[in-house]
């Protein structure tokens, strides 16, 4: 297995980190401001192809031309995780789904919590979209990179921006 490689690429929510190689994106993760405004963006002329595809489609997403990502994945986690990471690539751009629905999709009603607890370990941000998955009650809950985060991603995936009246 090659090097990884890190580059970071600023977003209207954080600067994400992402983390690769040729075998595919380990991880995508985003980093809070504070500790953000001194990294550097690297030149997408010095990392590897993968890194590169994975800026661009992510700089594609936040301008909202692109509803669907083409990228070599390649997330470390248990047999559990990887299913349940599998499964999340199936809830479509623009749609939600529940915890409960995911943990019946994996095949394990009773599983809930371990499903929730893998949602929240997904090392791939936005590509992988575990923040597609809210409460059964609509609840918008458990996102690793914070509530607000969450509903700011949905709301830019339905083109709706809620705006304040005061």
């Amino acid at each position: 297995m090659s090097d990884l490689q890190t580059t970071y690429y600023k977003t209207p929510i954080g600067t994400a980190k992402i983390v690769g190689n040729e075998n595919g994106i380990q991880s995508v993760s985003v980093l809070d401001n504070e500790f953000s405004t001194q990294l550097e963006v690297t030149s997408t002329k010095d990392i590897s192809t993968c890194l590169q595809n994975c800026v661009t489609q992510l700089e594609e997403y936040f301008t909202g031309t692109r509803t669907e990502f083409n990228l070599k994945l390649n997330p470390q986690g248990t047999a559990f995780q990887q299913k349940v990471w599998n499964e999340l690539l199936n809830i479509p751009f623009n749609k939600s789904s529940t915890y409960l629905k995911q943990t019946k999709q994996v095949g394990d009603p009773k599983a809930i919590r371990a499903v929730a607890s893998a949602n929240g370990k997904n090392p791939i941000w936005i590509i992988i979209p575990c923040h597609r998955v809210i409460g059964s009650d609509g609840s918008l809950t458990g996102y690793a990179g914070g509530i607000w985060r969450k509903k700011w991603l949905l709301e830019h995936e339905s083109g709706c921006k809620q705006q304040t009246l005061f």
